[in-house]
């Protein structure tokens, strides 16, 4: 697994389909729906299975050995 990286956001929440492709985790929101879906994503180290999870400055985001921390 990779050091985290540092994402940074604009507003105070947002949500997790649209962060994974913020962070360049995938291509497009239909995929971000597959690997959601497919319990292939974890925020804060729990698998997460809902797209509109809303995530917080200091969640930390995992897919695929990559592991990215919402930032300010």
């Amino acid at each position: 697994m990779s050091e985290p990286v540092e994402v940074p956001i604009d507003e105070d929440v947002i949500r997790l389909g649209q962060f994974l492709k913020l962070a360049n985790l995938i291509e497009s929101g239909s995929e971000a729906k597959t690997v959601i879906a497919a319990g292939l994503v974890r925020v804060n180290d729990e698998v997460e299975l809902r797209r509109g999870r809303q995530l917080h400055v200091g969640d930390v985001v995992a897919l695929a050995g990559h592991k990215v921390i919402v930032s300010a």
